[in-house]
């Protein structure tokens, strides 16, 4: 139990409540808390290691809030946060706090970035209505992609909301001064580990191999005698199918038979999920499920998304033994292990192999030593020689993170998106508003404060904001009027959308050209998108037939990529293929097939409200029907049926449609309980389906 004196009775009662391993704040929770961070109303920055108990830090002020009348929102970067926090949060219902997705309807709202960023464009009676703002992962400020979003909805949320209070959770940050001085408040730094991490930089010559895999196969050996796990960080997703296969054909004579049938469970388990998805396992999944069979899983976003789960799951009950993953796994779910391996420390870039950041090294390595479980945490980063080594150690673990820096103006789409924001919204009306409100962004801060910028702070921005105007006003996306600038109906629903705005552009130039509603074509516009999640080659296998199928829609292609093979993955999961006959044909990750088909159906109603706004209303029909084909990886004959039927599934309506043909107005319950996989709810369902139609 908990005997902080400081903690007010009440909030000590539902932290005991709801986290009952916590049987006392450990000393990095401790200075935090005798700051006085709660009983201030200022703004706090909280810099503590990983894996040091961060969210409780965020939950004391919110608890703190909402027993005083408020509200709270807890602000994630990922979905899977969101989802991991949500359900960590709902312990507190019990004491008679509402906890949500949205402080409309909750007292504790757990948002991600791009949702907390909508509620300052759309909702200020909400915003008005929170008081303490918590932002975890807060150092993702100086992210290229969500950081933008983050710093601009911070900055608009303190000019609409000035008396909501920040509270920021963070890694350790260089120039905290600077971010506090944005910020307007405190930092309380601390470097204490529940678990003490051992940072180590191992070479290939120590083990008289040139093979840095072999050195990977080492330090899992070990894990396996200590009974512990270890996670690997490589930087492809070819690579950690083929670290996952190596380790795992090294390993299998040290598991014994107890460990060999938990681990026979785990890929059995692996293997279901295609089946029940109406496919045969694809390739990936019979690797996957081989290497499981001895211990060893890979993790990345070629997989099924239950396959990942299931992996995670099997990890934190010690039923794998290792995950190779790519480095997305670092953000994200908590999968902590007593033993972190980075055998890759560069990374794939479009400027070719760059060396992976010292912050993101960091990241990985804070993954190793799980509290409650180990009493230390090992990070191995992996060099070919004993020259490399030093080089590593002096870069990684002796040198400095880097500074974190707004992302704001060097991602172009950022910049267009806030614009947007900012004059749907009328809080812009004209270019001084707009240099006023990005002067307040961290950008703005940084220029203004950097002294050998300041004095072309003002000249730069208004530099970046005019060129940026220029572009949105020719692309009809903003319209000068009398009253100042204001957003067309174009740029509404670009606002309202999460859409970058070059893919809103692209949609909208596809639409004004389009003489007929070509589907095959229009897919391959949709994957030439920067929001089109991509469905990758797996290796360097042959792209002919890509190509082939391409030209066989009459689509022509220099070169063929990602784009092409997501558009011909597409083509085929509308025309009932599954993802076996995808992978096996065209040799890409067909588990992602769905996620894209998802995404691009969305993508599809986007381009409908476009062509609407365009008052063009010719194809809204064939919108309609592409978006249901997606949706459900159907022809359009069978759209009403598994539109109307649900969870009847693509599969069992084709079947129902290849036996009784169209017209099931004679067919009773019990011959469709014939076909395989329909049972008497279905057969019910379709019954009524039939009838009412």
């Amino acid at each position: 139990m908990i005997k902080m004196k400081t903690l007010p009775t009440d909030i000590k009662k539902i932290i005991n409540s709801a986290y009952p391993y916590i049987e006392e704040f450990n000393p990095a929770q401790k200075a935090v808390i005798e700051s006085g961070y709660l009983d201030d109303k200022s703004n706090y920055i909280i810099c503590i290691p990983t894996a040091s108990g961060k969210t409780v830090l965020g939950v004391l002020p919110a608890l703190k809030t909402i027993l005083d009348g408020g509200k709270a929102v807890y602000a994630a970067p990922l979905l899977s946060i969101q989802n991991e926090k949500v359900k960590e949060f709902k312990a507190f219902e019990e004491h008679g706090i509402k906890v949500g997705k949205h402080p409309s309807s909750a007292e504790l709202s757990v948002m991600v970035f791009e949702s907390f960023d909508a509620l300052t464009r759309f909702s200020w009676d909400a915003l008005r209505d929170v008081d303490t703002l918590i932002i975890d992962e807060f150092h993702m400020i100086g992210e290229y992609s969500r950081g933008p979003t983050l710093e601009a909805a911070i900055t608009r949320a303190k000019i609409i909301n000035p008396g909501m209070r920040i509270i920021a959770l963070s890694a350790t940050l260089r120039n905290i001064e600077e971010i506090e001085g944005w910020l307007e408040g405190t930092c309380v730094e601390h470097d204490y580990r529940p678990v003490p991490l051992h940072k180590e930089v191992l070479d290939a010559e120590m083990f008289n191999t040139k093979n840095k895999n072999d050195v990977v196969v080492k330090v899992i050996e070990k894990a396996i005698k200590d009974k512990s796990q270890a996670l690997a960080f490589v930087s492809t997703r070819r690579f950690t199918e083929s670290l996952a296969t190596y380790v795992s054909g090294k390993i299998n004579k040290k598991i014994n038979v107890e460990q060999r049938k938990r681990f026979k469970e785990v890929s059995e388990k692996l293997l279901e999920v295609p089946k029940k998805k109406g496919s045969l396992p694809t390739s990936t999944c019979l690797k996957l499920a081989e290497v499981a069979e001895k211990g060893v899983a890979f993790h990345h976003a070629g997989l099924f998304n239950e396959q990942k789960e299931i992996i995670e799951d099997e990890f934190r009950n010690g039923n794998i033994l290792m995950i190779t993953a790519t480095p997305s796994l670092m953000y994200g779910v908590n999968l902590p292990s007593k033993s972190v391996v980075i055998r890759d420390h560069t990374r794939w870039t479009s400027n070719g192999p760059q060396p992976i950041p010292v912050f993101d090294y960091e990241q990985m390595s804070g993954r190793a030593g799980r509290p409650q479980y180990d009493d230390v945490g090992y990070s191995y980063l992996i060099a070919k020689t004993m020259d490399e080594a030093l080089n590593l150690e002096e870069f990684y673990i002796e040198g400095d993170i880097e500074l974190t820096n707004s992302k704001l103006v060097d991602n172009k789409d950022a910049i267009y998106r806030q614009i947007i924001a900012q004059i749907a919204s009328s809080l812009s009306k004209n270019l001084d508003d707009l240099t006023d409100f990005f002067g307040k962004t961290l950008y703005g801060y940084q220029m203004s404060n950097n002294p050998s910028m300041a004095l072309f702070a003002e000249d730069s921005l208004k530099y970046e904001l005019e060129t940026a105007l220029q572009f949105l006003l020719q692309n009809g996306i903003i319209r000068a009027t009398p009253e100042g600038l204001k957003t067309t109906e174009f740029g509404n629903l670009i606002a309202k959308s999460n859409y970058t705005v070059e893919t809103a552009v692209k949609i909208k130039e596809y639409i004004s050209g389009m003489n007929e509603f070509n589907t095959d074509e229009f897919i391959y516009a949709m994957s030439e998108t920067p929001d089109m999640p991509l469905i990758s080659f797996k290796g360097r296998k042959s792209k002919d037939p890509v190509r082939e199928k391409l030209s066989e829609s009459g689509l022509f292609a220099v070169d063929i990529g990602n784009p092409e093979a997501t558009t011909v993955s597409l083509i085929e999961w509308i025309n009932e293929r599954s993802e076996y006959d995808i992978e096996n044909k065209y040799n890409v990750y067909s588990a992602s097939t769905r996620r894209s088909a998802y995404e691009a159906s969305r993508l599809v109603i986007f381009a409908k409200k476009t062509s609407e706004v365009l008052g063009d209303y010719t194809y809204l029909k064939d919108f309609d029907f592409l978006s249901a084909r997606l949706y459900y990886g159907v022809k359009e004959d069978i759209i009403p049926l598994v539109v109307g039927v649900k969870r009847l599934g693509r599969k069992r309506a084709r079947n129902v449609v290849e036996i009784f043909g169209n017209d099931l107005t004679s067919v009773s319950e019990s011959e469709l309980q014939k076909i395989e996989g329909i049972g008497p709810k279905l057969a019910s369902k379709i019954r009524l389906f039939v009838e009412n139609n």
